[in-house]
């Protein structure tokens, strides 16, 4: 079982216990024990407390009801699910109730929208289709919004995931393949051909790959590589003899560091090396990371920033998967199991020791 998956289902099992009517002093001192022995248990914890809470809630709205009589549809909220240990989340507090009208509205929006973003797709593929047939050549550049994720199919078969607030700068010629990441992070899928290496420049540094997946992110002055098939080479680029110095070769798995003072590698399993990919799927994954570093993960994906007041909370220690576009939901749940004062602003939400 996936460790988290693992955890929630612990968490649960305690919850239940909780609920059954014969807890006593040496369960609850065994629970705290649990809770105290890692920040991702905590956190589980709450979430499925909060939701076995809002369960509860839901059940009093719908007071009035005879037994057995399921409400009239149309007067359903949103963002509830069955399946407590797997789907359970920190609630949103507001009940969105949409009628059929609203409904239609908004599937006809979604209609609208795709058609445009399907039209500039197949445009944006002609134009370089067209390049590439009469001069070998492609040149183009793309970006994601905060909040954001682009799937972009490039001329040579490969794909490009671009992250939260991201851009590449893509160059295509019969000879080689040159992509420029100008900003963020993105994950590759490489169409191989062993005549054309696949290049990611970022600053002074190449990612060389021939056929592989691999991501590459931009973080102030360091550069993290994330390899989960296949191997790249992680070079400098060339200087003034025009030659580039090979660093590290970098096989599944391995998660590399760039940075001022040279390479830190890591060796890991694929599965240990996705976690740092799971943003493609919406999530944010954190394993005993201070709540400094959790709060910039999540500044990444949203306008609306998480400030930290002071010294004491960003050193809070902080475990588990979130989405990062409910950073609303992972307040909620700081301030329900940790010393955390949360201060709503329209532009931020500062955080606070208490």
């Amino acid at each position: 079982m996936h460790d988290s998956r693992r955890i929630e289902q612990t968490a649960a099992e305690w919850l239940a216990r909780s609920d059954a009517g014969d807890w006593n002093e040496r369960d609850a001192a065994a629970l705290d024990q649990w809770l105290a022995s890692a920040p991702r248990h905590r956190v589980a914890y709450l979430r499925l407390q909060a939701a076995w809470r809002e369960a509860g809630r839901l059940r009093a709205l719908a007071a009035g009801l005879p037994a057995g009589v399921v409400p009239p549809r149309g007067s359903w909220g949103r963002g509830w699910r069955t399946g407590l240990a797997d789907e359970a989340r920190a609630p949103d507090l507001q009940d969105t109730v949409f009628t059929p009208r609203a409904r239609r509205d908004a599937r006809a929006r979604r209609w609208r929208h795709a058609l445009v973003a399907t039209v500039a797709i197949a445009l944006a593929g002609s134009v370089g289709w067209a390049g590439w047939q009469l001069g070998g050549r492609q040149e183009a550049q793309y970006a994601s919004g905060v909040g954001q994720l682009e799937t972009v199919a490039l001329i040579d078969g490969s794909t490009a995931v671009l992250s939260s607030d991201s851009r590449l700068r893509v160059r295509m010629t019969r000879g080689g393949r040159e992509i420029a990441l100008l900003q963020g992070e993105a994950y590759f899928d490489v169409a191989p051909d062993p005549a054309r290496p696949f290049v990611v420049v970022a600053e002074d540094r190449r990612v060389v790959a021939v056929g592989t997946r691999f991501s590459v992110r931009r973080d102030h002055a360091e550069l993290r590589v994330v390899v989960t098939e296949g191997k790249v080479r992680l070079d400098r680029a060339a200087g003034s003899d025009g030659r580039a110095t090979p660093v590290s070769l970098l096989p599944a798995g391995s998660v590399a560091t760039a940075g001022r003072d040279g390479v830190l590698v890591r060796s890991l399993t694929v599965a240990e090396a996705e976690r740092y990919l799971e943003w493609r799927s919406g999530f944010l994954a954190f394993e005993d990371a201070t709540l400094a570093a959790v709060a910039s993960e999540f500044n990444r994906f949203n306008t609306r920033k998480l400030e930290l007041a002071d010294a004491e909370v960003a050193q809070l220690r902080v475990g588990g998967n979130f989405r990062w576009a409910q950073a609303e939901d992972f307040v909620k749940l700081l301030e329900l199991g940790f010393p955390v004062r949360a201060e709503r602003l329209p532009d931020r939400i500062v955080l606070h020791s208490r």
